[in-house]
């Protein structure tokens, strides 16, 4: 089963595939290690209209969906946000997210920020620096530059933990 993780967002929207070796169909092994097939960034400019950078989303997100062929993308779920201003183009963007997947007949399963680090370090309030950690010790990365600009970003490894989010997390498939 390959799962397609997506940190949504305007600016930067992170991405992590997962390889698992069980199909969809199957309940998978919280032991086995899945293998990253790929993680980074689609980023996009300030220069940009907001309609211009929800297009480069959208396409990238194609293009993404086309190139992997996920059986599930896992989306982080926009629960709650300080400022409004933020969460409007991450809902935006979510939304043409949710259109690519749509488009290609993918099935989206959500998950909160707080049911991530709960399943990545088991425990809701985990700093950035802690899961990103565990993420490090749960996939081998070594293949991976990660010091690449478009793989560090902290947005690629919340892919990844959304992505193994819905490796570990039981969901209804």
């Amino acid at each position: 089963m390959i799962i397609l993780g997506i940190d949504p967002g305007t600016a930067i929207v992170g991405y992590g595939v997962l390889l698992t070796t069980k199909p969809k169909s199957q309940k998978q092994d919280r032991n086995e290690k899945p293998t990253v097939v790929d993680f980074g960034c689609i980023i996009t400019t300030t220069a940009s209209t907001t309609g211009e950078r929800l297009e480069i989303v959208y396409e990238q997100m194609q293009a993404l969906i086309k190139k992997h062929k996920p059986d599930i993308i896992s989306i982080e779920n926009i629960f709650f946000f300080k400022n409004v201003k933020t969460v409007m183009p991450v809902s935006q963007a979510k939304g043409v997210i949710l259109l690519a997947a749509e488009k290609n007949g993918v099935p989206v399963y959500e998950f909160t920020p707080l049911q991530m680090k709960m399943a990545i370090v088991g425990y809701g309030r985990a700093e950035k620096k802690q899961v990103q950690e565990m993420i490090k010790q749960l996939l081998d990365l070594t293949s991976f530059n990660l010091k690449e600009k478009n793989r560090k970003k902290d947005d690629a490894f919340d892919a990844l933990g959304i992505a193994l989010c819905a490796f570990l997390h039981p969901v209804d498939r």
